[in-house]
């Protein structure tokens, strides 16, 4: 079941928000809830346990996936994006995939901030190098690569208050209009 604070919203509004995202490949979201027929084969066939369907709270997105990144992020097998029969999530590539972007705050960071070494999020990036690299010991995210799949912020030793770390993951992609 969803944690409820990402559910306690008005009946109209995105449960999309910080580390809140949509599975890979997903339609932008002021299209989701009218695309997607809340059969959860995304949920079913997520080995990890990422994606998660919204409750009756969630108001016109009940139903839909979600993924809570602090909780258990996305490790971006793809077999979700194979199974949806609407394409509301569609059939894209590991590095096409931009489920938000990774943001650093860098007065949380310990390692930006000069208290310790953590490579923490360096080090659980799958697009290590691309997506995060190292400048002077501290974390950088290159926007070009991040694929806000949320590992960065799963592995985050440092919680700033609950679902808030020193990287999280802004789902700017989601958030984008469609073009008719």
């Amino acid at each position: 079941m969803a944690p409820v604070d990402a559910v306690a919203r008005p009946f109209f509004s995105s449960p999309v928000s910080m580390n809140r995202l949509r599975p890979p490949g997903a339609v932008p979201e002021d299209v989701f809830a009218g695309k997607c027929i809340r059969c959860g084969r995304c949920v079913e066939v997520c080995p990890y346990h990422s994606i998660v369907p919204l409750d009756a709270r969630a108001g016109v997105y009940a139903g839909t996936p979600l993924i809570f990144a602090e909780q258990i992020p996305c490790y971006l097998c793809m077999k979700c994006v194979q199974v949806c029969p609407t394409g509301t999530l569609r059939n894209i590539t590991q590095d096409e995939t931009r489920m938000g972007l990774a943001v650093i705050e860098k007065y949380s960071c310990i390692t930006w901030r000069g208290e310790a070494l953590c490579r923490t999020c360096y080090n659980v990036c799958p697009f290590k190098e691309k997506a995060i690299h190292l400048d002077q010991l501290r974390p950088v995210v290159d926007e070009r690569h991040c694929t806000g799949c949320g590992l960065c912020t799963h592995g985050c030793p440092i919680t700033v208050s609950p679902g808030k770390k020193a990287i999280n993951v802004k789902p700017l992609f989601a958030q984008a209009r469609v073009k008719w």
